[in-house]
């Protein structure tokens, strides 16, 4: 759909001075601005591919480096503001997670199937030919069958669940599908927000048209449809 010009500034309404106030942060002193280099560093982009949130062009990390900023701004410590992104995008964010019934399940899982697999390809089929080799009744047919690849089948499944559930419970996956959400919406939202009888946005709907506005203009700069 082509927008109407009325889109073209409340893109760069809410676009550019987001821009403007992650690119340009007055810190208080140089201690302070070393801390944010650090939270930042230490923070992991739920988007990405194992980067921080400073090593990141992502919206979703920059959102999260301004309101890392914000919060030290509110006085709020080191731990606390790893503990408010831990809250909101999960153990995830972190490159050093604490130790809790989740994440020794998930060393556990990977161990367990291991030993698994190995019992399937090395215990079963030792197990075939001790009993190959021990005397059959006359009467017992005889299977000439040989195992295939089902063998490997639970040892497969096994990890493939493994894998799924470590992404789905670190937190990262409802993160990102929200990103993804809101960049998709952005279209209808901003029709309702130019639409004087429509409904007005909430405070919520407002914060995902943002993101979904912001993302596009990265994106495209150029494009105004």
């Amino acid at each position: 759909m082509r927008f109407l010009p009325g889109m073209l500034m409340l893109v760069l309404m809410m676009a550019a001075p987001a821009r403007a106030t992650t690119d340009v942060m007055p810190f208080r002193n140089e201690a302070q601005e070393q801390q944010f280099r650090q939270l930042t560093e230490q923070l992991r982009c739920p988007k990405c591919q194992n980067n921080s949130i400073a090593d990141s062009n992502a919206m979703i990390a920059t959102d999260m480096r301004r309101k890392v900023y914000d919060l030290m701004q509110e006085g709020k410590s080191r731990q606390e503001i790893i503990d408010y992104m831990v809250a909101r995008y999960g153990n995830f964010v972190t490159y050093d997670p604490p130790l809790t019934p989740l994440t020794v399940l998930l060393w556990v899982l990977p161990l367990a199937a291991i030993v698994a697999g190995g019992w399937i390809i090395v215990v079963r089929p030792r197990r075939r030919v001790r009993l190959r080799r021990e005397p059959l009744p006359a009467d017992t047919p005889v299977s000439g069958a040989r195992a295939g690849w089902g063998v490997y089948v639970p040892g497969v499944v096994i990890a493939l669940a493994v894998s799924a559930g470590s992404y789905a419970l670190t937190g990262s996956y409802p993160q990102v599908r929200a990103w993804q959400q809101a960049t998709a919406q952005a279209p209808g939202l901003l029709d309702r927000a130019l639409d004087p009888a429509a409904q007005p946005l909430n405070e919520e709907e407002m914060a995902r048209l943002a993101l979904g506005l912001r993302t596009r203009l990265q994106r495209d700069p150029g494009n105004a449809e």
